[in-house]
């Protein structure tokens, strides 16, 4: 077939692309820079700003928490300064008992260790029992206490484990100090919470002075000493990186000889401060996957404009298809590096999946020894007794030997509430409020109660709405609350031949729920949130239940109230804020 030649003044050569394919061509160029262009300011800027925002929202959270932590063990040494049998045996100094009721105590407050101290700066009781007798006199917590009529805090530096912070109270009795009860808040698990990040966060308190951080090493130093201790890469190392990275950013600090940006919140507690550095590497690589994909188009446009352009000429067409093979090389290329990222991304879920089953098996062995050391003394005694019984019968006491048997039984029901209080205790409840169904909190609250109403042959009536009731607020405390009440309602019913327990559940302006019993009622209304009052027998708990549950109601913006009933019993209220639908879109 012959060749038509074009009707120009100058016709193109065979082997050369014509003026107009370069025209193509430039423009293509000239779009592809200035696309790229944009596309890397644009998307570099709104990446790093949404890196910026999740940092800011992290440290927030982070200090949201510490707050937390630290207002929650803060009126404990107030409420255990007033604790009788405390006092009773720093007075007596009888304290045989003390240690066993610290333990008590250190649970169900959830602080990490209790001590008492006497006026002499020794420990006399401690829920760690390797600190019995020390001798505190020189400590801050210890001096601080003693000087000053209110509850201090303190925050003691340790060899190797970076801080210690107590709260302590000192302990008063007809005007007469008379020792010293120190709360240790365990702010550690924080830090071990952000082992798990791969951001960089440090604490500092009003000198600056670093005292949790993510790497061990920066405690006790400023941030300049701690950044020190990372030195940057030298000047010819990050010239040659910023020139192999063209979207590389300004950074705001260096650690280990990375980029990173510096983020910084105030915590509202005695001038603390939180601090984060996040790396710039996941806005590179997000930018740059874009950048690549923009450019892998372009230049198919490229090969598709040297296709038509080539379909005349063989020549052409051979050198399209020479093109379009190093075209799908590249591609092949691509998807290999894209594939390999992919499978880093899954290897890093799987670290982070095997990080967080090692966090829970943590958890279990704190859990594990907490049990063994609550069942150790009641299987010690049911030793004792069983021995006792096994004499008596041979000695033919049968009568005897069956109250020993009683009195294991009691050991073993004390046993199966030990667990049922470590299990209730192991589930922690978050920080944030999400809705709650009323109803459905209410249902799993009688499903953990069913074994103790099927054993009392509790008779429960419940009445409730026909829609659903919610409010704002974390379902764990509220199903706490609610098995409180439940558990409280149970206990008054033991004297009662037919126990009946009322649930009745309200949605008005704000969501009510009653737990009305047929009990006795109730006689000391006024004293009855406060901390340590109860009208149970020794042992059976220590009147802490309803004070904690009406502090986690206020929490919530709601109140709890009791009041005896017209016809006997007790009735107990709980109101909470109601989640309508304007609410919750404004949420």
């Amino acid at each position: 077939m012959k060749e038509v030649v074009p009707q120009n003044p100058t016709p193109a050569r065979p082997g050369t692309i014509s003026w107009r394919v370069r025209a193509v061509l430039a423009v293509l160029c000239v779009l592809a820079g200035i696309t790229v262009w944009i596309t890397n300011s644009y998307l570099t800027d709104r990446f790093t700003e949404t890196t910026r925002n999740r940092a800011e929202l992290r440290l927030t959270l982070y200090s949201g928490n510490l707050q937390a932590e630290l207002s929650r063990n803060a009126i404990v040494p107030q409420l255990l300064a007033k604790d009788p049998a405390l006092i009773g045996a720093l007075n007596s100094e009888d304290f045989s008992q003390s240690t066993a009721r610290l333990i008590s105590f250190v649970e169900e407050i959830g602080a990490a260790s209790l001590m008492l101290l006497d006026s002499d700066g020794r420990t006399v009781a401690a829920t760690d029992r390797n600190r019995l007798g020390s001798d505190h006199l020189q400590d801050a917590f210890y001096v601080d206490a003693m000087r000053a009529s209110s509850t201090v805090f303190s925050a003691i530096p340790t060899e190797g484990t970076g801080y210690r912070f107590f709260y302590s109270r000192r302990i008063e009795a007809q005007g007469d100090t008379i020792g010293v009860i120190a709360v240790e808040v365990d702010l550690q698990k924080f830090e071990r919470a952000w082992a798990g990040i791969s951001d960089a966060v440090y604490v500092t308190n009003s000198d600056g002075i670093i005292i949790l951080a993510t790497e061990p090493r920066w405690r006790g130093l400023t941030e300049d000493e701690a950044l020190a201790r990372q030195p940057a890469q030298g000047a010819i190392e990050r010239a040659i990186q910023a020139t192999a990275d063209w979207t590389a950013l300004p950074a705001d600090a260096y650690i280990r000889g990375e980029a990173v940006m510096r983020m910084g919140a105030r915590i509202p507690f005695r001038g603390w401060g939180i601090t984060s550095f996040t790396t710039y590497a996941s806005v590179r690589e997000r930018v740059n996957s874009v950048l690549a994909l923009e450019i892998m188009g372009f230049a198919i446009l490229f090969a598709l404009t040297f296709y038509f352009s080539s379909r005349k000429n063989a020549l052409r067409m051979a050198l399209f298809q020479r093109e379009s093979a190093s075209l799908r090389v590249l591609n092949q290329r691509l998807q290999r590096e894209i594939a390999e990222r992919e499978r880093m991304q899954h290897s890093l879920a799987v670290v982070e999946q095997s990080l967080a089953q090692s966090s829970k098996l943590a958890a279990l062995g704190e859990m594990s020894a907490a049990v063994s050391h609550e069942l150790n003394q009641p299987l010690a005694a049911m030793k004792t007794y069983l021995a006792g019984a096994r004499l008596l019968l041979r000695r033919n006491r049968p009568e005897e030997a069956l109250s020993s048997f009683q009195r294991i039984d009691d050991l073993i029901e004390r046993m199966g509430a030990i667990t049922r209080q470590l299990k209730s205790y192991a589930r922690k409840g978050g920080e944030e409020f999400h809705p709650v169904d009323m109803g459905e909190a209410l249902a799993s609250a009688l499903s953990m109660m069913e074994p103790q109403l099927r054993q009392r042959k509790v008779r429960i009536s419940r009445i409730l709405p026909d829609h659903p009731v919610r409010v704002m607020g974390d379902r764990v405390r509220i199903e706490q609350v609610m098995v409180n009440l439940l558990r409280n309602a149970v206990d008054a019913t033991k004297s009662v031949r037919e126990p009946e327990i009322e649930v009745i559940l309200a949605a008005g302006e704000t969501a009510t729920l009653s737990v009305r019993d047929n009990g006795p009622g109730i006689d000391n209304l006024d004293a009855l949130f406060e901390p340590f009052y109860t009208t149970k027998q020794p042992g059976e708990g220590v009147g802490l239940g309803l004070a904690i549950s009406s502090g986690i109601v206020n929490d919530l913006g709601g109140r709890l109230t009791a009041r005896n009933g017209q016809d006997g019993g007790a009735v107990f209220e709980m109101q909470l804020p109601i989640l309508s639908d304007e609410i919750e879109a404004a949420e």
